[in-house]
């Protein structure tokens, strides 16, 4: 069946590609829109070291593809880590970067973390929670000046906002700020909570959906070798007013790099099949 139009690819699922071999697999499945991988040591179709001419490299490639961008997936470091003058002057300097690379490609938004790898606090839970909160405000606030929203992917199983908890105060500390919540399945599952419980709660908050299939303990399955119930998800989400994109991020190890091709390509026909 043809893809359905709310369902796009991010480049993460063919991260060991170069970035234009991985324009071209996309293209060559159908696909006409992407998120960009800029994930350091996940995914580096965005060089961390983001110079001018980094940014101009990537949106050179970015234009040839022909491929229109959705969002940029990126990380700028552990935003509950307290940073000094230099290191603050550091990550505004990158995020200032990712922001030129987004007006370049045409991408609308950017999503950064949920804080720092890992469960435990840097220093207590509620003063990371609002750090994090403070370092997402300030970015939507410089992105803004170019017209680039800042999502936020607030329930990551392997960071700090790792449970449905967690991700409820740091979207609770952001309400007004305009940053609104990427919603991964894959990571509210290996988590041990309820896609429906999540969106029966913040459905009004998410701004993108990210598509992979998990167990709890482990996200990198391909859809429907896990547990998330697409099929109910989906629906409530429909239920709920979202109206945005599917992005397969099919960062998964139950396919070897050769079957990758085939099972993005079925994939995309499942959750066309749904929509």
């Amino acid at each position: 069946m043809p893809l359905h139009q709310r369902v796009i690819c991010s480049t993460i699922s063919f991260r060991r590609l170069p970035l234009a071999a991985a324009l071209r697999q996309i293209t060559d499945l159908g696909f006409a829109r992407i998120d960009l991988g800029a994930l350091p040591g996940v995914c580096d179709h965005v060089p961390y070291e983001l110079t001018a001419n980094a940014v101009a490299e990537v949106a050179s490639e970015i234009h040839e593809s022909g491929l229109a961008v959705r969002s940029i997936n990126a990380d700028i470091g552990d935003l509950n880590r307290p940073l000094d003058s230099d290191g603050q002057s550091a990550r505004e300097q990158h995020f200032r970067r990712l922001v030129e690379l987004a007006v370049q490609i045409q991408a609308p938004a950017i999503v950064l973390p949920c804080g720092s790898q890992g469960h435990d606090p840097l220093r207590n839970l509620d003063l990371d929670i609002r750090n994090v909160a403070e370092e997402l405000r300030k970015a939507s606030l410089l992105a803004a000046d170019q017209g680039v929203e800042i999502w936020v992917e607030s329930q990551h199983s392997g960071r700090l906002c790792h449970s449905l908890d967690r991700a409820g105060q740091l979207m609770d500390a952001l309400l007004g700020s305009g940053v609104r919540s990427v919603l991964d399945f894959s990571h509210v599952v290996a988590s041990g909570d309820d896609p429906l419980t999540w969106i029966g709660s913040y459905a009004s908050e998410v701004a993108h959906v990210h598509i992979r299939d998990a167990r709890r303990g482990d996200i990198h399955l391909s859809p429907g070798n896990g547990e998330v119930d697409f099929a109910a998800a989906i629906a409530a989400l429909t239920a709920g007013g979202y109206t945005g994109d599917y992005s397969l991020e099919l960062e998964t190890a139950d396919v070897t790099d050769a079957e990758r091709p085939a099972a993005a390509a079925r994939a995309g026909e499942f959750i066309s099949s749904l929509l």
